[in-house]
């Protein structure tokens, strides 16, 4: 029988996740609860995180743009950075987020599938990502994006803390001081 390392926190419960699908986004003031994402390959997950209301957030878009796909984007504005993102911080603050306290984290974007790079879709995400953040004036607190693996994100409603699972290991990405 093995023991758990002390620290370790403990596995959710199916009624403790909320969980975000491709192209999908949830927000919550649920301090008992955690929203995680799921494969995040060339797809990015977006979370948002206010310290003070409990708020938070998470997006998992998979294209940069929805002007590509005009039907898609208006059945579906989370399939795309350029309506979902704007999308997730519109229902934090219907929550009571406020934009000054924000804790901005992104990971994902890899480039999964194309070795050779020629649909780039991960680039493509992160460069879409970046364009609107620059255009608003939000600054990322961390982020985990590019490379070549996909990447399971969890952002804790409790306190904000935001841990990244991949490749066996699960690291934090950010977390609030101690």
């Amino acid at each position: 029988m093995s023991t758990i390392p002390p620290g370790t926190p403990k596995p959710l419960t199916a009624d403790q996740r909320i969980v975000v699908g491709v192209a999908d986004l949830a927000v919550s003031k649920e301090p008992g609860k955690a929203i995680v994402t799921y494969a995040l390959g060339s797809c990015i997950g977006v979370t948002i995180f206010d310290p003070i209301t409990k708020v938070g957030g998470m997006l998992h878009f998979m294209l940069p743009e929805g002007k590509t796909s005009p039907e898609k984007a208006a059945a579906n504005p989370a399939m795309f950075a350029d309506a979902g993102v704007p999308l997730l911080f519109q229902k934090a603050y219907k929550l009571g987020a406020e934009r000054s306290r924000l804790i901005v984290c992104a990971a994902g974007g890899a480039e999964i599938l194309a070795e050779d790079g020629h649909f780039r879709i991960g680039a493509r995400n992160r460069t879409m990502l970046r364009k609107l953040f620059w255009q608003n004036n939000v600054l990322l607190s961390a982020d985990d994006t590019g490379g070549s693996h996909s990447r399971t994100m969890t952002l804790s409603l409790a306190n904000g803390a935001i841990s990244i699972r991949s490749q066996g290991k699960e690291t934090v990405l950010w977390a609030p001081a101690a």
